[in-house]
Parts: C-alpha cells; structure tokens; sequence
C-alpha cells in the first residue's frame, strides 16, 4: 500500500507541476491564440498618393477581412521613413503596431544619411513582401525623345540642361538618375522634392524634364498621354504597360532598380503572432482580385515569407550599398 501510495504521490506532484507550468505560460499563450483581439495600425513612412500608400491601402482592406479586425492605415511621412520607422520600432511588440515600409528607405536611406542613424534595419522584424515594382522612366509630354537611346542622346547635346525629379535627396528614384548618368556617360540635374506628389506635379506641369518611379501614380497620366514612358527599370516588362520595353531591351541591361513593399514588425515580437499575420497576407496576396488590382497598378504580388524575405532583404542591403559607394550619393 505504501509502494502504491508514494507512486500515485508522485504522479499527482508532476501533473499539478505541469498544471503549474501551463497556467504559469497561458497569458502569453492565450495573448497570441487570441490575436487579433483589437485594431491594427499599418503605419505608412509616406505622404498619400505614392506607392508605399497605395500598396498600404490595397492590403490594409482584404487583410482586415482575413484577420477578423480592422487595420488602420496611417500616414507618417518625413525624415526618409524615419518618422514612422521611430514610432513602430518604439511600439510593443505585439502586432498591433507594423510597418509598410518601402525598399528604397529600408535598404538606401541607411547608405546615404549623413546623420547619425535612429533606426536600423535589426529593430524591425519581417512579416511578409506584399508588392514588386520596377522604376519607370518617365518623361514630360514635350520633350522632344521617344526612346530611352534618344534621351540619353538628347542629354549628350545638352548637358546638365535636363532636369529629373526625385522623392528626395537619397531616395530611389535620386540613385536610379544617378546610375544612368554614370552608365549613359550623361550630365542630368537633380531636382529633389518633398514626396512623389509634388514632384509629379511639377513633372507635369513642364518645370521638370522626366523622373524615376514605380508605375502606379504614373499610370493614369501614361495612359492619357499626358506622360511619356520610355523603359522600366526590371527584368521584365510591366504587363499594364505592354509596349514600354525594359532598360535591358533598350541597351542598359545594368539599369536594374526594382522597389519592392513589405510588413514589418517591431523586433522581438512573438513568432506564432508574425506567422499569423504572414500566412493572412499570403492569403490576401494569393487571390484574383488583389493580383489584378496590382497589375492595374503596373506592379506585382510577390509574397515572400518571414525567412525568405528577412533574407531578402538583407541581401539587398548589400547591394545597394555598394550601388550607393560607387554613385557617391549623399543625402543632405
């Protein structure tokens, strides 16, 4: 009786130990078997308009649905990301705070800033690529070129004299120029802005002669003719712009600047929370109607989950560091 005491004893003290364990983990637990029990907010680093919003805006509706929750897309433009960068990195890690960053802040910003950096790339822990799009080079409707060989021949005849605009010293579209000059052996102007908005404006209003960026604010005005475009900047063509050839087509096969939009977390933020939130964008990502709106929009679904994109990405980091060094670029 005794043997058969101490033995149910024993077994008794491990099952209320491990009872103990499972209660001592069960907030945790049931924090991210439960999650999303509130709104999300998707912090865009851009003003309304360009294309980290409108990558932002088109996940943030079909992702809600996904999740069971609303996600609240708010803009916080400034400082090449660093303002919304600052405020998810200093957010609880807890899911309900993320990041649409856009590559040319994530993997460039940190190559050309003089000051002192407030964010770096390790606070931020990735989710999920959402969108892939090439640069376009476009140009104003009275410059007097049709081919990306005629600009480069026209800025031969006049150098220094044509003008591109850019989002801003340092951004992608400022290193894309910077790299067809130093390819094309051409002189161009830089005319930086404060976001793609104005300088589309501007573009089309004749005060600057063509610019670098990821089709979809440019799309409308290609389409009316109100904007020429002359090559994009990837691999492939655009299937919404059929005709425009890529760079590679056109004789600058080294004139590649695809941007790419992703989900990012802040860092430490628990595993079952990220694989959650990244097998819902898959999702989203996977179906008809996002693909078709992305195409519309001359860019592309390309779902990269958290290890291949956190690969990805650092990858990236490299390479366009070293397009930064061999450019001399600077941000003010």
């Amino acid at each position: 009786m005794k043997v058969a005491f101490r033995t149910v004893s024993r077994r008794a003290v491990c099952l209320l130990a491990g009872l103990g364990c499972v209660a001592g983990l069960s907030p945790a637990l049931a924090q991210d078997a439960s999650y999303p029990s509130k709104p999300i907010t998707l912090l865009v680093p851009t003003s309304p308009g360009g294309t980290t919003d409108i990558a932002g805006r088109m996940l943030a509706e079909p992702l809600g649905k996904a999740l069971g929750q609303s996600i609240v897309v708010d803009n916080r433009g400034g400082a090449s990301g660093g303002i919304a960068a600052q405020a998810v990195k200093r957010a609880p890690a807890d899911g309900y705070t993320l990041l649409m960053q856009y590559s040319g802040y994530h993997v460039i910003t940190p190559h050309v800033s003089k000051q002192p950096a407030q964010w770096d790339a390790k606070d931020f822990q990735p989710v999920a690529n959402v969108l892939s799009a090439p640069q376009v080079i476009v140009v104003r409707e009275g410059l007097p070129v049709k081919t990306l060989a005629e600009l480069v021949a026209y800025a031969k005849k006049n150098p220094g004299k044509v003008t591109y605009a850019s989002s801003g010293n340092g951004s992608l579209q400022h290193v894309t120029g910077a790299m067809l000059e130093q390819q094309a052996g051409i002189q161009l102007t830089h005319v930086p802005y404060k976001g793609t908005g104005p300088a589309l404006q501007d573009l089309l209003g004749g005060q600057v002669d063509l610019t670098f960026g990821t089709p979809p604010p440019y799309m409308p005005f290609i389409q009316s003719g109100k904007l020429r475009a002359l090559a994009v900047t990837g691999k492939t063509r655009v299937t919404s712009l059929p005709n425009v050839p890529t760079t590679a087509e056109a004789g600058m096969p080294k004139l590649d600047a695809t941007s790419w939009f992703g989900v990012f977390a802040p860092a430490k933020t628990p595993q079952p929370i990220i694989d959650k939130l990244s097998a819902a964008i898959s999702k989203v990502l996977a179906s008809p109607e996002f693909k078709q709106k992305a195409a519309e929009q001359g860019a592309s679904a390309d779902y990269m989950a958290p290890q291949q994109f956190t690969s990805f990405t650092q990858a990236e980091l490299v390479r366009w560091q070293q397009v930064v060094k061999s450019t001399g670029i600077q941000a003010d």
